[in-house]
C-alpha cells in the first residue's frame, strides 16, 4: 500500500504527566515524529478559559485515515484525555486536518478538517510546514488560507464615512 501524508494539529491547554500544556504538545510531537511545526501560544474557543499550546505535524503511514483516527485517539487517551465537555480543557487533542487522498468523509471523519480554515492557531502552524499544501475543497494553498483569514478588512473611505 502507498504511503500516505497527514498534516495533524496538536493542541493542550491542561497540564498532564508531561507537565505544561507546551511539554505535553512536545511529548505528543516526540512521539508521533515527522515535520513538526514550532509551538505556539493561543486562545482557547469555546467555555475553556486555559491558554492552549498549539503546532502541527506532518506525518507519513501507510494507514488509511480510520485508522489514523484510532491511533490518534488512541494517544490522546494514553496522555489522559477525557471527554467530558466540548471545547473544555484537554490533556491533548490531535485532530486530522489535510491529508494526501484529498477529501474524506465517513461516520465521525472528514478531511479537510471542517474548521482549519477559520483557525488561525491551526493554520498559522501548518503554514510553516507545509504552505503550498492545498486544501481539496477550496484549491486555496494553506498560505493563502492563513493569508485570507490573517487579511485586515479594508478601512472605509472617506466617501463612506459622509453617510
Amino acid at each position: 500500500m502507498p504511503a500516505n501524508f497527514y498534516a495533524i494539529a496538536i493542541g493542550s491547554n491542561r497540564p498532564g504527566r508531561h507537565g505544561s500544556p507546551a511539554a505535553e504538545v512536545r511529548a505528543a510531537l516526540d512521539l508521533l515524529g515527522g515535520t513538526a511545526s514550532r509551538i505556539v501560544d493561543s486562545t482557547p474557543l469555546g467555555p475553556s478559559r486555559r491558554r492552549y499550546a498549539n503546532a502541527a505535524v506532518l506525518l507519513t503511514s501507510d494507514l488509511d485515515p480510520p485508522a489514523m483516527l484510532a491511533r490518534l485517539k488512541a494517544i490522546e487517551r494514553d496522555f489522559g484525555r477525557r471527554r467530558v465537555r466540548r471545547w473544555g480543557a484537554r490533556v491533548l487533542d490531535l485532530d486530522i486536518i489535510l491529508w494526501s487522498g484529498g477529501a474524506w468523509v465517513s461516520r465521525g471523519l472528514a478531511i479537510p478538517h471542517p474548521a482549519f480554515r477559520d483557525r488561525d492557531f491551526v493554520l498559522a502552524p501548518l503554514a510553516a510546514i507545509a504552505p503550498g499544501w492545498r486544501d481539496p475543497i477550496t484549491h486555496l494553498t494553506v498560505r493563502q488560507l492563513r493569508a485570507r483569514l490573517t487579511a485586515r478588512p479594508p478601512a472605509p473611505s472617506r466617501a463612506a464615512s459622509r453617510w
